[in-house]
């Protein structure tokens, strides 16, 4: 019975020195106060006079308790022989006491320190952006939430991901140093795991994005993700979720794990329009680029009643700062580049392209129009196309049909990689003559064998069955022999190239290409004006389906004469009267300096603008009769039949 109440025992302390640091400083405290009791009271039982001098049993607790906490306390004591080693053994308890609750108290706070640090403790913010996920793209999407909270008096944006909270946090302060206003907070978990979800606080959030990982399930884990977020009860408004996938056959499924509330974008299929466009309409990537980030011009709507009664074209040249380009109807229905006759009606909102919602601002009278440098001249039939694709990868096949369904019959185009790609040959097209050519892409003397003088566009896709770094090496390496044989050859084709690293568009200058596709930072940047404004997903899906209008970069021949004097006002007149919209223009003189590289938006209406010979407008419109590849070359019709 003693060996079963002393197990006991035993287990039901060893239970409480679990409960941590509370519970072993309440141990050393219980220590201190039977320590002190028991030499008070020998001292009052075993002394005559140190008690009464001293003060009782009271002054004696008191003098232990000091003695307990400094051990110094006792050098000056005196008394009887019984009291000073009484006082002693106080003391060299006290030392104990004192060194195990130091050692307590340095433990737990490390312990504490180690917490934090993991970043474990639950979130306590409101209206706050959760990115749930970590990779490259994390960079672009905390720096762009940063820009577009600048006027913001207070944001918060929380990352959560499996990985360090300090090493996340030192590789975010490397890459953006300056975060401004906003608060950037790290958390780490696991996002498809419920309970680590719950630590960033969903349900105060203003809006949530599943940021891709990278791997090969990453489409897997995006659709777990939402899952989560689906399936979970909301104590208040659901936060929008934005999303992404790369494979084009998971879109359904990660719709239908999202909900309807939710916005999930096509990756794969953006990335191929974006190629397939810009191969035909050099300095498109750059125009997208400044329309999806924060930085520059991004479309706002803005209420005009002042215009309400008056037709869309009428309210193309009435801003002084801002472009309209759509309208967004008081039923909810967004139209990019409506007919010029349509009719703004009350609460329908105007979509406007401008530096900032602050720098919108009507005119209070309209520009004066150069009707002398306006042309009417037709454009010119649109003609076949010669295209060499290099490289090849999962993107192959839909970005062959893409082409396709964009040129005029009879074009051809020719795939170069080093192994033959019998699907895509093996499919019916019907205006795509496709031909194979085996070539190493990194070899001079194997593109040199291609006759490249033959082709109007080179197309160098990114090699995807290796790590983004070494194959943007590749491709740089290839894109220097295309523009070192291209000078040799006269100039003759454009070059446009798929790119994973935007830090590698930098150097990749140097070369020379026409275009460049950075398609990972592109998505990063669509799904962050998302995540600011949802009501813009049916602007970008006007834009990214055949559809609805699209951007063209048109000769600026096709709207001023060639060497008048006018402004950008008249090109928004000219372009008014073809039923499209004019948003700004390249210059074919500025096309190789970053960061803009020649492309204007928005630009000031009065400013004297003279064209050059390859110089183009950027328009929205709803078919292209006769684009220029930036170099004045006439292409044929891009859109979608």
């Amino acid at each position: 019975m003693r060996e079963s109440v002393r197990t006991r025992f035993r287990y039901w302390f060893d239970g409480t020195m679990d409960r941590g640091t509370p519970a072993l400083i309440s141990w050393l405290a219980l220590a201190s106060l039977v320590l002190i009791g028991l030499a008070s009271t020998l001292v009052v039982l075993f002394t005559d006079t140190d008690a009464e001098d001293n003060g009782g049993w009271p002054g004696v607790a008191w003098m232990s308790l000091l003695r307990t906490l400094d051990p110094g306390t006792m050098g000056g004591d005196t008394g009887s022989p019984v009291f000073l080693v009484l006082m002693l053994a106080v003391t060299l308890g006290g030392i104990f006491i004192v060194s195990a609750l130091i050692g307590v108290l340095t433990t737990g706070l490390n312990q504490k320190l180690q917490k934090l640090r993991t970043g474990r403790s639950r979130l306590v913010e409101r209206g706050h952006t959760i990115v749930l996920g970590w990779s490259d793209q994390v960079f672009t999407v905390v720096a762009e939430l940063v820009e577009a909270n600048q006027s913001e008096r207070r944001s918060c944006v929380v990352i959560l991901a499996d990985r360090d909270k300090v090493a996340m946090e030192d590789a975010i302060r490397a890459r953006i140093p300056d975060p401004g206003r906003t608060r950037v907070i790290c958390r780490s978990g696991n996002p498809l795991v419920r309970a680590d979800l719950e630590l960033v606080s969903p349900d105060t959030a203003k809006s949530i994005m599943v940021l891709p990982p990278v791997g090969d399930d990453r489409d897997v884990d995006v659709i777990k993700i939402l899952l989560l977020l689906h399936s979970r009860p909301w104590t208040g408004d659901r936060p929008q979720v934005v999303a992404a996938v790369h494979d084009s056959e998971n879109l359904a499924a990660a719709r239908l794990a999202a909900g309807r509330s939710a916005l999930v974008i096509d990756a794969e299929d953006i990335a191929v329009r974006l190629i397939a466009q810009a191969h035909r309409q050099t300095g498109l990537s750059t125009v997208f680029n400044e329309l999806l980030s924060f930085v520059g011009n991004e479309f706002y709507f803005y209420d005009a009643p002042a215009l309400e009664g008056s037709t869309y074209g009428h309210a193309l040249n009435a801003f002084d700062l801002g472009i309209p380009v759509g309208l967004r109807t008081a039923t909810g229905d967004v139209l990019v580049n409506p007919p010029m006759d349509t009719v703004i009606g009350p609460g329908d909102q105007l979509l406007v392209l401008a530096e900032d919602d602050l720098l919108i601002r009507l005119g209070r009278t309209r520009p004066a129009i150069t009707e002398s440098a306006i042309t009417s001249a037709p454009a010119q039939p649109p003609t076949p196309d010669r295209t060499l694709l290099i490289g090849e990868n999962s993107r192959t096949a839909k970005l062959v049909a893409l082409l396709d369904s964009f040129v005029q019959p009879g074009s051809t185009l020719d795939i170069a990689a080093p192994h033959r790609p019998e699907a895509v040959l093996r499919d019916p097209l019907v205006n795509l003559t496709v031909g194979f050519k085996t070539c190493a892409p990194t070899r001079r003397s194997s593109l040199e064998a291609l006759d490249l003088g033959d082709y109007q566009h080179v197309v160098v896709l990114s090699d995807d069955t290796i790590a983004a770094g070494p194959a943007d090496d590749r491709t740089l390496v290839t894109l220097l022999h295309l523009r070192d044989i291209e000078d040799s050859l006269g100039n003759p084709y454009s070059i446009v190239t798929e790119m994973n690293d935007d830090g590698n568009r930098e150097v990749a200058q140097v070369t020379k290409a026409d275009d460049f596709i950075v398609s990972t930072k592109m998505i990063s940047l669509l799904l962050t004006q998302l995540t600011e404004n949802p009501h813009l997903h049916a602007v970008f899906t006007d834009l990214f389906t055949p559809e609805g209008s699209e951007i063209y970069l048109k000769p600026a021949s096709d709207y001023v004469a060639r060497g008048a004097e006018a402004d950008f006002a008249t090109v928004i007149e000219a372009a008014r009267r073809r039923g499209e919209t004019a948003i700004g223009y390249r210059l074919a003189a500025h096309g190789e300096r970053p960061p803009s590289y020649g492309i204007f938006l928005n630009p000031p209406r009065t400013a004297p603008l003279t064209f050059g010979p390859t110089d183009t407008v950027i328009v929205f419109a709803e078919e292209e009769a006769a684009a220029t590849d930036g170099r004045g070359r006439r292409r044929g019709d891009f859109r979608d039949r």
